[in-house]
């Protein structure tokens, strides 16, 4: 069902399968004809799981309201931005077409789902040390299609996982765009009896067409002044308001907002707009150019924190995966589950560090690129490296309490032991003896057979020789057909077989002939000389 939206959603979004590896937006979640949210793990993994980025901090531009106030319109100025990165006139010459995300003029919706550029951005903030940027839109809320689920869903998604989450409004901050956060308000007040964290990053209110720059400016010294104003306490509000404010403003370490001009009727009214610079208002391309560089410049950026810890944008796809599962049902969910999705994705992120760093370490100690270690050595090595990988785990900083992570802690330890099972093995397959071994019980099975042969021959017993002569022959058969075997790679099974007989041959004959042969006459050798030594203390 997710592949067949997906399908349904990237023809929508002109997202076809020819052009999958130019940048373009691609659609991660989904939402079917039933109104479910899917996630589209293919995606999303094809994006933030490059080798390049997987490892990075991420942070995570995404901007969510009301649908048809050009959200889309505006993510392509970011875009644009970021292509340009560093360039005085990023925004480009006056008739340049405005590309990118999909976007078109008309009262009808235009972005369904959840899209993320496919480029991910890498932005160095200081000297040996960068960040994957991820843009972000979404499905405009309110629109005649969509459940009221389905606009709190989506706003809920995109703020979970946004490092600045631009909330996009028209014309004024009214008080259903304040409610609109009540859901995450009881959710960060559950949060923050476990954590002195606020859950919360950056809410960026962006009040699109402002129309009274007489009582607060453009941009953000008006914006600041107009969040105040209406985040403000007083007597006279209803308590139900008075919690919503003060809940806001404990949730989010940052609480902003920009008031932005209307960009002219040419593109409100023109329906043939195409993004040229030259059809919008100066004033609008004036903020616009002093929007962008506050949001996305290297002094700006802010990456993706869960309880005060960076996230990866490996991390990221964790994340967004314990959430869609939560939201996948037909009522929203509680704000005590949105809290134990987190925790659960928090400890999973622990999990995976804690695992790489005893993967790390034991590449280090018996890697591919490492020689044959004793077996000895190698468990020694490993209990230490997997303590290692538990401290760290222990050390991290987790969501849901000691309790809770107790079972993290274990999957941990089950990972480690089948990480160990396979550098096991790969450390066996650089024993060369181990490879001999078939071929050497084969040659000296044969060897002593042939001797004995002619032995019993000497005197006469000749069915006992004939016995040991075809045994000879068959140790000679079976060595020519394992070499073929090993040569060729073909009829592999008998190559098994083949082996199997001769750890039983070593097992049942020669290594018993080893240890009454060998082991006594060592035995002997070392007691004579520790017999001689004394002597010759003794003498001295």
């Amino acid at each position: 069902m997710a592949t067949e939206v997906s399908q349904q959603l990237e023809t929508e979004t002109e997202v076809t399968e020819v052009d999958r590896n130019a940048d373009q937006p691609i659609p991660i979640v989904v939402v079917d004809d039933d109104h479910r949210f899917c996630l589209d793990e293919e995606a999303i993994s094809s994006i933030l799981l490059k080798n390049d980025v997987m490892n990075l901090p991420v942070a995570v531009i995404s901007v969510a309201g009301a649908f048809r106030k050009g959200k889309s319109f505006l993510l392509n100025f970011f875009l644009r931005y970021l292509t340009n990165y560093g360039m005085e006139n990023w925004l480009g010459d006056s008739d340049e077409l405005l590309s990118g995300f999909s976007w078109r003029g008309g009262s009808d919706r235009d972005t369904t789902g959840i899209l993320m550029w496919s480029k991910v951005f890498k932005i160095s903030i200081s000297e040996g040390h960068e960040i994957a940027v991820v843009l972000v839109d979404t499905q405009g809320a309110f629109d005649s299609s969509s459940t009221v689920k389905d606009c709190a869903t989506i706003f809920a998604l995109s703020t979970m996982t946004s490092s600045v989450q631009v909330y996009n409004i028209s014309q004024n901050i009214q008080e259903d765009d304040l409610q609109h956060l009540e859901l995450f308000t009881e959710y960060g007040r559950l949060a923050m009896e476990e954590s002195s964290e606020k859950p919360f990053q950056s809410l960026q209110f962006l009040v699109r067409d402002w129309s009274y720059p007489y009582e607060y400016t453009y941009g953000y010294e008006g914006g600041r002044k107009l969040l105040d104003k209406r985040l403000e306490l007083t007597e006279q509000q209803h308590e139900e308001l008075q919690r919503v404010r003060t809940h806001i403003r404990s949730c989010f370490t940052d609480l902003d907002c920009f008031l932005m001009p209307h960009p002219g009727l040419s593109v409100a009214t023109n329906p043939h707009f195409n993004g040229a610079l030259k059809d919008i208002t100066d004033d609008f391309k004036t903020h616009l150019s002093c929007l962008a560089p506050l949001l996305l410049s290297p002094d700006k950026l802010k990456t993706k924190k869960i309880n005060g810890t960076e996230v990866t944008a490996a991390e990221l796809v964790e994340y967004y995966r314990a959430y869609i599962k939560i939201y996948d049902g037909e009522e929203l969910p509680e704000p005590k589950t949105m809290l134990q999705a987190t925790a659960e994705a928090n400890n999973l992120s622990a999990v995976s560090k804690a695992k790489d760093v005893y993967i790390n370490l034991m590449e280090q100690t018996c890697g591919g690129d490492q020689p044959f270690l004793n077996p000895n050595l190698l468990e020694d090595k490993h209990q230490e490296h997997k303590q290692t990988s538990l401290d760290s785990f222990d050390a991290s900083r987790k969501m849901g309490g000691a309790e809770f992570s107790l079972k993290y802690r274990e999957q941990l330890e089950t990972a480690i032991q089948e990480s160990f099972d396979n550098f096991v093995k790969s450390n066996d397959a650089k024993n060369v003896f181990r490879y001999a071994r078939t071929p050497a019980v084969f040659f000296a099975f044969g060897a002593i057979s042939y001797i004995l042969s002619g032995l019993f021959g000497f005197i006469y017993l000749t069915s006992i020789a004939t016995v040991f002569s075809l045994i000879c022959m068959s140790m000679l058969v079976a060595l020519v057909v394992w070499a073929y075997v090993r040569y060729t790679g073909d009829h592999i099974a008998i190559g098994q077989s083949l082996e199997v007989a001769a750890d039983f041959i070593w097992d049942s004959f020669m290594e018993k002939l080893y240890e009454t042969i060998v082991k006594p006459g060592t035995t002997h050798i070392r007691d004579e000389a520790i017999k001689q030594m004394t002597n010759k203390i003794k003498t001295n």
